[in-house]
């Protein structure tokens, strides 16, 4: 069997996140059923993680098992060709055998945009947050600064995670203001919690709106308790920009 590593795009705006679900179309079962017709196999495509119901990725990484000998560009072209036009496979290879796109994962990387102002923009609706009004980036720039280090990130995640504990390391934070697109937030960390990032975002554009000041990002931090923290993102502004491995 050859395990075959993907990188994927995608807009999850049609979509109910990666993961299978029953009740919802999702890219996992959209891959894996094209794979199938393509191959003729059963296959169980992994990605490096979940993203949520209308969240998109620029590189979201996955792989999956095949006994099928065709050339990876073969492989590559015969996919895309089956995929919708919101979901494409911008890179194809053989991996190692005991390659996992999730566990061999080193740190991701997600993008968040918004759009502030005193109108609204149509044509990025489904991949901006529209913020109406005024927004400090140098106080989002500030109060980012806290997150960045080793913590305890419940005060951000979703109440519902399953994950065994909410410790993770933040490596880096950047802002950045694209005149005129959208701020970019980007954030990279070894893991995320579910809404970690949208957690992280809501809470600094409050800050950045002035509903908080900068001086209590630590000791929201600390409080380990969701109703501490800002309020959650919207999902469309999110994008999984880089898994490295």
């Amino acid at each position: 069997m050859r395990n075959l590593k993907m990188i994927l795009e995608y807009d999850g705006s049609a979509y109910h996140g990666w993961q299978r679900q029953v009740n919802g179309l999702t890219i996992q079962q959209v891959l894996e059923e094209k794979i199938a017709i393509m191959t003729g196999e059963t296959v169980k495509v992994i990605g490096s993680g979940r993203t949520d119901a209308g969240v998109h990725a620029l590189g979201q990484v996955a792989h999956f098992k095949t006994a099928v000998s065709l050339p990876d560009i073969q492989f590559l072209k015969g996919i895309n060709s089956l995929l919708p036009r919101d979901i494409v496979v911008t890179a194809l290879q053989e991996a190692d055998p005991s390659f996992h796109a999730r566990y061999d994962a080193k740190s991701k990387v997600y993008r968040y945009q918004i759009v502030h102002g005193p109108v609204r923009p149509v044509m990025l609706r489904h991949h901006v947050w529209f913020v109406p009004g005024p927004l400090d980036v140098e106080r989002l720039r500030e109060a980012a600064f806290h997150f960045i280090g080793t913590h305890d990130f419940t005060s951000f995640c979703s109440s519902h995670s399953d994950a065994p504990d909410h410790i993770r390391t933040l490596t880096d934070i950047r802002i950045e203001t694209g005149r005129p697109g959208p701020i970019k937030i980007e954030m990279e960390a070894d893991g995320f919690l579910r809404h970690m990032v949208r957690g992280i975002v809501g809470t600094l554009v409050e800050v950045g709106r002035g509903k908080h000041p900068v001086s209590d990002m630590p000791a929201i931090l600390h409080a380990k308790d969701r109703r501490r923290g800002g309020m959650t993102a919207p999902p469309h502004g999110l994008f999984l920009k880089e898994v490295k491995y």
